[in-house]
């Protein structure tokens, strides 16, 4: 099975997670009340309640405690971690979080460039966010999935097995059954999905015109809010290797072609700026705005694979969006070699 987390960030790769019950649609507001039983003494206020509430998860109870939703013995808890006691009474104000709304249906336009019954290649425009996350509850790829495809509510995030970047264009492969997903995931896992990105870094290319960068990639040390290479023997982290191949450069920067050989998260962004080419417009690695663009400079422009249930090779191609063109024509660099 995948690991679940319905609702945290996942890499590029193959990370994807089982939707658990935590979307539970609560309308409207219900006063739920509780007794604290004898198996439950000295537990946590969310453990104790996840099992006094058992049609909703913890997660979700969770949110509720923080929001001061749940009083016990006539006080207000908004900790998680308040031990109780045996025989306490209270209740819980069962009502819509944003993230228990999250796994809505919104209709939107998607480009889709792909479709059979098994899966759906799209064409994700930069700033669209792919699935639900703190500060961005509705309006996400996922969300215009559900409206796009009934059948993907039964689907782990709606068929997604993969993702972009908020600011990273291009294309993605979703599932349209469970089936179809579980072997997009192994294939994935397997390296037998062929992702290549066309990005734009500051600084002129020195030295081969490949570089395979071969670097581990996890959690920032000192900023938990990015990633960064680092030294598995001191930090946590996975292997990551990219194939970074010059396609042209001058002394305003450079157009590379990336290939993934793995998918961590940040992969491509990370790697470059480690080679010393952050990409333009991307701040949180050093990049910055620069030939009309204050997006990351990054799009994925090829997508290959074999069907897992037709085992038809499958070949596609999305075109550089309009500002990477201008950003690419601005500094004089010839893309079309990819």
């Amino acid at each position: 099975m995948i690991s679940t987390d319905p609702l945290g960030n996942i890499p590029e790769s193959v990370e994807v997670a089982e939707h658990e019950e935590g979307a539970d649609p609560i309308e409207p507001s219900e006063r739920r009340p509780f007794v604290i039983d004898q198996a439950h003494h000295g537990q946590r206020l969310d453990r104790a309640l996840a099992a006094l509430v058992p049609e909703f998860s913890r997660s979700y109870l969770q949110q509720l405690i923080e929001a001061g939703a749940v009083e016990l013995q006539g006080r207000t808890l908004t900790k998680a971690s308040a031990a109780v006691k045996a025989g306490q009474s209270g209740h819980i104000e069962l009502r819509p979080t944003p993230q228990s709304q999250a796994f809505r249906p919104e209709a939107m336009d998607i480009v889709t460039v792909y479709e059979d019954e098994h899966l759906r290649i799209v064409d994700k425009p930069a700033g669209l966010v792919v699935h639900p996350a703190p500060g961005h509850w509705s309006g996400t790829l996922l969300n215009g999935l559900l409206a796009l495809d009934p059948k993907a509510v039964l689907l782990p995030r709606a068929g997604i097995v993969h993702r972009l970047d908020r600011d990273t264009s291009g294309l993605m492969v979703v599932a349209r059954t469970r089936a179809a997903m579980d072997a997009m995931v192994a294939l994935i896992a397997a390296r037998e999905v062929k992702r290549q990105y066309l990005a734009i870094g500051h600084r002129q290319w020195e030295g081969a015109a490949a570089r395979h960068v071969d670097a581990p990639i996890g959690r920032d040390p000192r900023n938990r809010l990015r990633m960064a290479v680092v030294d598995l023997e001191r930090n946590a982290g996975k292997t990551a290797r990219t194939l970074i191949e010059r396609l042209d450069s001058n002394a305003e920067g450079c157009a590379v072609r990336c290939t993934l050989e793995t998918g961590r998260t940040h992969q491509i962004r990370v790697h470059m700026a480690s080679i010393g080419h952050p990409l333009v417009g991307d701040s949180l690695y050093g990049g910055a705005p620069a030939a009309g663009l204050s997006r990351q400079a990054l799009h994925a422009f090829r997508l290959a694979f074999v069907h897992p249930v037709t085992q038809e090779a499958l070949e596609f191609r999305s075109p550089l969006p309009a500002d990477l063109i201008q950003a690419l024509q601005s500094w004089g660099l010839d893309y079309n070699r990819a």
